[in-house]
């Protein structure tokens, strides 16, 4: 007894040991990722000929705020643009997400009579499309969405990729004990995927729900395909359209004493850095709201077979 005492005190030591080392990796990994971006926070706060002279630097010699004041005056209407990329982002993922859940619920029934036809349905859109020309003609002259926020939310809102992905979570998280027993209790199909199916697929619906947010928020094709209306530009495409005419200025900037004067007076690399954090900064507070449920979902109690 005493030897195994001995020898159980010596394995908890060492995974004390080896929960410190795994600690300090994950530790140095997680700095390593957010590193970059702290950076890129930092260099956006730097003084443009600070940065020149300097170069990039933990702790600049000189603060300013310059690249966001040029940001901010360039785009006039970057708020409004904010608004409509968050309006886009909120809508289309909530659509999305119902589309997607209901339609990979159904193929991942075996009691669905047509679920291998749908099934057959969404991989072939996976492998196939129409092109953009096709595209174009459906949404603006067809469905008549040019300038219209739906232009920006129905094009994204179904991924057949994002369906598979549902369906097999469905197929294997769900057991298949709980709907029968559902059933046989008279509960009908809505009420089973509403009060029974959704709970228990919430880690896949966070999963799902990131993947739109993110496809929606960073979308800035449809706005250049569709979108004409300036008070409907959203923000990527704002953002794109201020570094083009800082490029367009850059490239002119030889010809004439007017360009050159006013390269002088564009932070150029550091009015990039301030795009990039206002392009991500907000984004990154949708990941503790999905993280919560992750963790909800995997805490919902299973079935004991």
């Amino acid at each position: 007894m005493a030897e195994m005492a001995r020898k159980s005190k010596d394995f908890h030591h060492v995974s004390r040991g080896w929960n410190a080392v795994l600690h300090l990796i994950a530790g140095i990994f997680s700095f390593m990722c957010v590193f970059p971006f702290i950076f890129v926070v930092i260099i956006s706060f730097t003084d443009e000929k600070t940065l020149a002279t300097d170069g990039y630097r933990l702790l600049p010699a000189k603060w300013s705020l310059d690249a966001y004041r040029f940001v901010f005056e360039s785009g006039d209407s970057l708020l409004r643009s904010y608004g409509v990329t968050i309006a886009v982002t909120l809508i289309g993922t909530i659509l999305s997400l119902v589309m997607i859940s209901l339609y990979a619920y159904a193929i991942s029934r075996k009691s669905f009579r047509y679920r291998r036809f749908f099934s057959v349905f969404a991989i072939v859109t996976m492998l196939f499309n129409g092109g953009m020309i096709p595209t174009y003609m459906v949404v603006s002259q067809l469905m008549g969405l040019k300038d219209s926020l739906w232009a920006l939310i129905l094009p994204l809102a179904m991924n057949a990729f994002y369906i598979m992905i549902l369906r097999t979570f469905y197929s294997t998280s769900v057991p298949e004990a709980i709907i029968e027993s559902a059933r046989i209790d008279g509960a009908g199909d809505f009420y089973i995927f509403l009060r029974i199916v959704l709970p228990l697929s919430l880690p896949g619906l966070a999963t799902i729900g990131l993947f739109s947010t993110l496809g929606y928020w960073n979308d800035w094709f449809n706005a250049l395909l569709y979108i004409d209306n300036p008070n409907l530009v959203p923000l990527q495409s704002m953002l794109m359209r201020i570094e083009s005419s800082i490029a367009f200025i850059q490239q002119n900037s030889q010809n004439t004493s007017l360009s050159l004067a006013a390269m002088q007076s564009i932070p150029q690399d550091t009015s990039r850095m301030a795009m990039v954090v206002l392009a991500t900064l907000p984004i990154i507070f949708a990941y503790p709201f999905f993280q919560r449920y992750f963790v909800q979902g995997l805490t919902v109690g299973a079935v004991k077979e």
